[in-house]
C-alpha cells in the first residue's frame, strides 16, 4: 500500500512526520507503511538475530546485529529516492557507532552491510524476492538472505560479479552461508521456534 502524496526527495523523507508511529519505507519517492508482521515474522527475526550474535561471538568478528533499525538508500529506476528499512542488517560495529548522531541509513558512498535478512510476509513477497534482489545487489551486499515462513523455505544470494547466485534451502537442510560458515541452523528449526 502507497500513501497518497506528492512524491518525496531523499531529504524531505528523512524529515518526514505524520504525527503517528507508522513507519515507512521510500520507494521511488514514495511512502510505503510497514506493517507490523505476525507472530512467526517476529519470531523469526529474533530467532536469526540470537543465532547470529553467538556465530559472530564465536567468530570473535566486531559486528552487530540489527532488527529493522537501520536503512539502507537503494537505487530504484535510476533513481536514489529509495530506503529499504530490512528485518535484519548484519553490520561492523564502528559503522554502527558512526550513525549515532545522524539518521541510521546507509548512505550511498558508506560501506554495504555485511549481510541483509528480509523476513516474507504476504504483503512483501514479490518485493523481498525480486525488487530488493535487484536493489541490493547494486549496492554490493555480499549476502542477502530471503526467509520465507510461507513456504518454509530460505534462500541465500551470495553476489558473484555484481549478480546475485541464489541457494535454496529446505526441511531439515543446514543453511549454508559464505558469511557465517560455522553456523548450523536447519530450515526447519528456524521456522519451528515460534514457542520457544
Amino acid at each position: 500500500m502507497t500513501i497518497a502524496s506528492d512524491r518525496l526527495n531523499f531529504a524531505e523523507y528523512l524529515k518526514y512526520i505524520d504525527g503517528t508511529e507508522q513507519r515507512y519505507e521510500l520507494v521511488n519517492g514514495e511512502l510505503i507503511p510497514m506493517s507490523l508482521g505476525t507472530g512467526q515474522h517476529g519470531a523469526v527475526i529474533k530467532f536469526l538475530e540470537r543465532n547470529l550474535e553467538v556465530d559472530i561471538a564465536e567468530q570473535n568478528q566486531d559486528w552487530v546485529v540489527l532488527p529493522a533499525l537501520v536503512g539502507v538508500r537503494s537505487p530504484k529506476g535510476g533513481r536514489w529516492d529509495t530506503c529499504r528499512i530490512p528485518d535484519l542488517v548484519v553490520m561492523p560495529r564502528a559503522q554502527w557507532r558512526s550513525l549515532q548522531t545522524c539518521e541510521a541509513i546507509i548512505e550511498i558512498n558508506q560501506p554495504a552491510p555485511i549481510l541483509v535478512i528480509e523476513v516474507v510476509s504476504e504483503s512483501t513477497k514479490r518485493t523481498d524476492y525480486r525488487a530488493k534482489r535487484a536493489e541490493y545487489s547494486v549496492l554490493g551486499i555480499l549476502e542477502y538472505w530471503v526467509v520465507d515462513p510461507l513456504v518454509n523455505k530460505i534462500t541465500i544470494f551470495s553476489l558473484d560479479d555484481g549478480w546475485y547466485d541464489a541457494c535454496e534451502f529446505e526441511d531439515d537442510e543446514i543453511v549454508r552461508s559464505r558469511t557465517f560458515p560455522n553456523l548450523k541452523l536447519t530450515v526447519n528449526q528456524v521456522f519451528g521456534n515460534l514457542l520457544k
